[in-house]
């Protein structure tokens, strides 16, 4: 920080502009192709104000992108793809036409899942909401055959041993009881292909429903099946901060 502003690295930058990875940022400055205020800059610890800075790329100006956050609630019996209808199922595409940017799914829910998706032009920040480093709860609400018993939740809290290795949720709850099922919740920061039921499953229950309603400290709401809003700033705040990602700052 300097005279009280905030600073941001030129190949963070150079990322957040869209035009290339951090690496490939650091290689577009050492060929000497990157201007900041007109002088050509080599020197790949350099840092700009991406308010009064103007930086250049082969002599276009660049700036950071506009990026769009949305939350989606997606159906049942939807892809969550976009490119249109793929093997005759319906995909996420058809319900965000309405928007203008052409955002991706920052993550996946299975074909029979319903809930929340987080949609995004934001590369840093879908990577790090997929990516299990960072350990991003996901919290879902499971609709089980049968009734889960006090011994098998406490089987579930200290984890299984899957086909692909152990799983160990980061919490267990039941909900409620119901004549022939329960509704229980699971939080999971790891999210390998259907873990949710696979899980289940080797405690001898049955996936009926499977809803997603919060990754991190995102929820889904009051959103209704097809429906999406944009992302609150202090949604954003939280999500961002949970991720560990600062605003132009230094890094």
């Amino acid at each position: 920080m300097e005279g009280g502003t905030l600073l941001v690295r030129l190949n963070r930058y150079l990322s957040m502009c869209g035009v290339a990875s951090r690496r490939k940022a650091d290689e577009l400055i050492l060929q000497g192709r990157v201007k900041v205020n007109g002088l050509v800059v080599k020197e790949l610890g350099w840092r700009v104000d991406p308010h009064r800075d103007v930086v250049e790329v082969d002599g276009r100006e660049v700036k950071p992108a506009t990026y769009r956050y949305i939350i989606l609630y997606k159906p049942c019996c939807y892809l969550t793809s976009l490119g249109g209808t793929k093997e005759g199922k319906r995909t996420i595409e058809e319900l965000i036409k309405d928007i203008s940017e052409r955002v991706y799914p920052a993550g996946r829910l299975d074909y029979n899942a319903e809930g929340l998706l987080i949609l995004t032009n934001d590369g840093e920040l879908a990577h790090r909401i997929m990516h299990p480093r960072h350990k991003l709860p996901k919290t879902y609400l499971v609709w089980v055959s049968g009734i889960v018993k006090g011994e098998t939740l406490d089987a579930m809290k200290r984890g299984a041993v899957l086909e692909d290795g152990p799983a160990k949720p980061d919490s267990v709850r039941l909900v409620k009881h119901m004549k022939d099922k329960s509704l229980i919740e699971i939080v999971f920061h790891e999210g390998r292909k259907h873990i949710v039921k696979r899980f289940v499953s080797s405690f001898g229950h049955k996936v009926i429903r499977l809803k997603r309603v919060a990754i991190g400290p995102v929820r889904l709401g009051k959103l209704k099946p097809g429906e999406w809003r944009d992302m609150t700033k202090e949604e954003l705040k939280s999500l961002r901060q949970a991720l560990g990602i600062k605003s132009f700052v230094r890094d």
